[in-house]
């Protein structure tokens, strides 16, 4: 009988902190290594079961899969409001290096998983990495300005619930605007529970999906209500682009509801 997958909890120590993280292994020596970088925010948490999964299913096909959270995010050290891009980017490089030495065997079939605004740290990474990745895109932001607009206008959403909408004749590019200006003079601002730092916001602001060096390659991967599933028109834009580059990309959408905006898991 054939031995089951494993996962256990455990921290990573990086930057004098600690990162929670989940190791699932297979049973054997891994065909390959995966590391998870998590949404944004809110994103994060209603993904958690689905990421869950799927890790699971990863590490029974002889994958290992590294799912850790982010600086003040989950169970890890600090609070979200400290966090910054730069400190993301450590984390992920550090989570990748420590991977890495785990199974040196399979250091070089090492992906990068990035769902949605995590893709784009993601791909950030994988491009800047001594050794190059593969990425496995979830649902990619192809541009962390979106992003970070669509967390913004949260807030005007909260404010509107906090009082009649003719109170607030500034509307939604008023309060967007509003919380940028606050940004870009150094102050962070909240927003549905989430205190956003300068230099967080700043990182995503300038944010593009990166594709893959040195011959790697992407799957790319997305969700859609559609009778006839598609990509996004950006994602084939980006996805073309990337083609024309030469780079190897396997992408597909599938139907089915996006998991990290519903109201229940």
């Amino acid at each position: 009988m054939n031995a089951a997958p494993t996962w256990q909890p455990m921290h990573l120590d990086i930057d004098g902190g600690r990162r929670f993280a989940v190791l699932h292994e297979p049973a054997g020596a891994p065909r390959g290594l995966v590391l998870h970088v998590h949404a944004w925010a809110e994103e994060m948490n209603k993904s958690r079961r689905m990421v869950a999964l799927q890790a699971r299913a990863l590490a029974a096909a002889g994958w290992t899969v590294l799912v850790p959270d982010l600086h003040g995010c989950g169970d890890s050290d600090g609070d979200f409001g400290e966090a910054t891009w730069a400190r993301w980017q450590q984390d992920v490089a550090a989570a990748a290096t420590w991977l890495r030495q785990r199974h040196a065997a399979a250091a070089d079939a090492l992906w990068l998983w990035g769902h949605r605004g995590g893709a784009l740290l993601a791909s950030e990474v994988a491009a800047s990495l001594p050794q190059p990745a593969h990425l496995l895109l979830w649902q990619p932001a192809t541009a962390g300005r979106t992003v970070l607009q669509q967390f913004l206008r949260l807030r005007l959403a909260a404010d509107l619930q906090a009082g009649p909408a003719e109170q607030r004749p500034e509307g939604t590019r008023g309060v967007v605007k509003t919380l940028l200006d606050e940004l870009a003079a150094g102050r962070p601002v909240d927003v549905a529970g989430y205190s956003v730092h300068p230099d967080l916001a700043a990182g995503l602001d300038r944010a593009t999906l990166m594709a893959p060096r040195d011959g790697r390659r992407a799957v790319w991967l997305e969700l859609s209500r559609a009778d006839t599933p598609a990509l996004l028109p950006a994602s084939e834009r980006v996805v073309s682009g990337w083609r024309a580059q030469g780079v190897p990309v396997d992408a597909a959408a599938v139907a089915g509801p996006g998991f990290w905006l519903s109201v229940e898991i």
